[in-house]
């Protein structure tokens, strides 16, 4: 269970502090049951409640900062999503998003940052679904690294960048 103050990723949401937990009457329910309120870092002003033992949403606390660093240095030899049903292709990134895996949302940015160039490369225009988990993954995981690194999230992919071209 987690504790009041910390953070932790809610689903797509992202990154989110738990502000408390409480017993509360589940909707259509007499009993109380215990619930997290959530406080989404990059959507000030709102908030979540959702039961301690959600089993549809996937909750993790986030990255150590040794987890955020191994995983940045790890970033080359993370392979890219192999599509081989363009059918399936936006499928596979829904599934990859929902893992809540920052491997799996490094795979999805490589990927469809390579897909991104070859594209337009070739003259061709970005996918509007490309373009949706591209941005999906990026902000998720961005807004990790930027809370657990301490450094603000428009500056973590530049972050990143510097780190992975000074190991080569």
């Amino acid at each position: 269970m987690f504790e009041t103050g910390e953070y932790i990723i809610y689903g797509n949401t992202g990154v989110c502090k738990v502000e408390e937990v409480k017993k509360m009457a589940a909707p259509g329910s007499k009993t109380d049951k215990l619930y997290y309120a959530l406080e989404p870092v990059y959507n000030k002003g709102s908030r979540l409640f959702t039961p301690v033992d959600n089993q549809k949403v996937r909750m993790r606390p986030i990255l150590t900062r040794a987890e955020a660093d191994e995983l940045i240095d790890n970033i080359k030899e993370i392979d890219i999503l192999w599509v081989t049903d363009e059918k399936n292709r936006e499928q596979m990134y829904k599934e990859a998003i929902r893992t809540c895996n920052c491997v799996e949302w490094v795979r999805i940015i490589k990927t469809l940052y390579l897909r991104k160039k070859s594209r337009l490369a070739a003259g061709k225009k970005v996918t509007s679904s490309d373009a949706k988990y591209l941005h999906l993954a990026e902000e998720i995981l961005y807004g990790e690294l930027s809370v657990v690194m301490g450094i603000p999230k428009d500056e973590v992919e530049t972050y990143i960048t510097h780190r992975v071209h000074e190991t080569e």
